[in-house]
């Protein structure tokens, strides 16, 4: 007859789950910050004053269209996305 022995004191269910979440969460968090560092490796996009110019003139024509869209029914709202298509 023969008897196995540990030496070691058994790892109660619970702690070992929190281990096995401390891993995965330090493997999570590894693998996300090596993803961004690899994001700053790209080039820049440098957009052109023009095109900057455009889109904002676009983007507050877009908010005065929807402020006379809402006018009749709500002047409240239409008056703000008047105010915030006036901002610079």
């Amino acid at each position: 007859m023969t008897t196995a022995t540990f030496s070691d004191a058994p790892v109660s269910p619970l702690r070992q789950y929190f281990l096995d979440v401390t891993y995965a969460a330090r493997a999570f968090a590894e693998a996300l910050f090596a993803a961004q560092d690899r994001q700053f490796v790209a080039q820049e996009v440098r957009v052109t004053e023009a095109s900057d110019a455009r889109a904002k003139a676009k983007g507050r024509r877009q908010l005065f269209s929807l402020a006379r869209q809402y006018d009749s029914l709500s002047p409240n709202l239409s008056a703000e996305l008047r105010a915030i298509a006036a901002r610079d």
